[in-house]
């Protein structure tokens, strides 16, 4: 069309159609830009609206993210915690495993030797058991021999009976022919003394008061004494000349004194005074030639008395010289 009015241009110049025709374009052209620009707003509104939904939707999974990290977070620091123990937990258990190898290597070393032992053990225990069966051997044989010991000790057990009865027979035999030459001492004794009322014999002893041979308190043997004991050496020296040698006999010299106390320089008690005296009678004996193999001293101090009264001739019984011929 507008060509058409351009071939009629030479003819007339109407410019009003092509103004109108200039204006219907540009018409056309807002209108078809408002239509794209409509259609942009809507396409842009619904993309705007999805976008905003999709931001919802991102700011949810955002939130979640968050929660979820908050929660990752905690379960690092757990994890973390549970790691640190972990690593304390495995860092003891190898320091138990080098230990366990330690005392393994230890107790294989151990092992070692106790098998050493063990073998030396059963070494020492085969030589045991042949020692134990040589011994057994060795027993069976002393066993035949004690069985033919037993028979010969039989017959010696009967011997030795007999023997005993013939060695009781014959110390009986001993003890009377002793007894006999007691009675032959007391018996020349009391010749030689003559009846002295003061002079007794008690039993098998033969009794003289002290004061017969000492002075009070003294251990010195008197003149009268020493006399007396002078009559007792001839005595007993002729007896002795009768008793067989075979026989073991001795001449025991016992002291005794009274139960009042001493105390001096010389004697701490009565067992002092009673055993001095009778050293003094044995030692003057001696001097006189007797036989000290045949004679021995003997203290009682007050512990024997004969008399146990307090009054003076029950003190002057207590204080003597007892003299016995017995075995040794």
């Amino acid at each position: 069309m507008a060509l058409s009015r351009g071939r009629r241009r030479p003819e007339a110049m109407n410019y009003w159609p092509g103004f109108v025709d200039a204006l219907s374009t540009l018409l056309l052209v807002l209108t078809f830009l408002l239509s794209v620009f409509v259609f942009a707003q809507y396409f842009l509104s619904r993309d705007v609206g999805g976008k905003d939904a999709a931001l919802a939707r991102l700011n949810r999974q955002i939130e979640e993210l968050t929660a979820i990290l908050s929660l990752e977070k905690g379960g690092k620091a757990e994890a973390q915690q549970n790691l640190a123990a972990l690593t304390a937990t495995l860092e003891a258990t190898r320091r138990e495993r080098d230990a366990l190898a330690a005392g393994a290597g230890a107790a294989a070393e151990n092992l070692d030797a106790e098998k050493q032992l063990s073998a030396r053990a059963q070494a020492q225990l085969d030589l045991l058991n042949q020692q134990i069966a040589a011994l057994r051997r060795q027993l069976a044989a002393v066993q035949d021999a004690l069985g033919a010991q037993e028979a010969k000790d039989k017959e010696n057990q009967a011997r030795i009976a007999d023997l005993g009865s013939r060695l009781n027979v014959a110390l009986a035999q001993k003890v009377q022919e002793l007894a006999r030459y007691r009675s032959d001492f007391f018996g020349r004794l009391r010749e030689i003394l003559g009846e002295r009322a003061d002079v007794k014999v008690v039993g098998d002893r033969f009794v003289l008061p002290s004061e017969v041979l000492f002075e009070s308190g003294q251990a010195s043997l008197t003149t009268e004494g020493k006399a007396a004991v002078d009559k007792i050496f001839v005595a007993l020296s002729e007896v002795a000349k009768e008793i067989p040698p075979e026989i073991p006999w001795v001449l025991r010299v016992d002291g005794h004194t009274d139960k009042r106390p001493i105390s001096s320089p010389q004697f701490k008690s009565n067992w002092d005074l009673s055993a001095a005296r009778a050293i003094a009678v044995v030692q003057y004996l001696l001097t006189k030639g007797f036989l000290p193999q045949h004679i021995l001293a003997g203290a009682y101090g007050e512990f024997q008395p004969i008399d146990e009264g307090d009054s003076e001739d029950a003190l002057r019984r207590n204080r003597r010289i007892e003299l016995k011929i017995t075995e040794r």
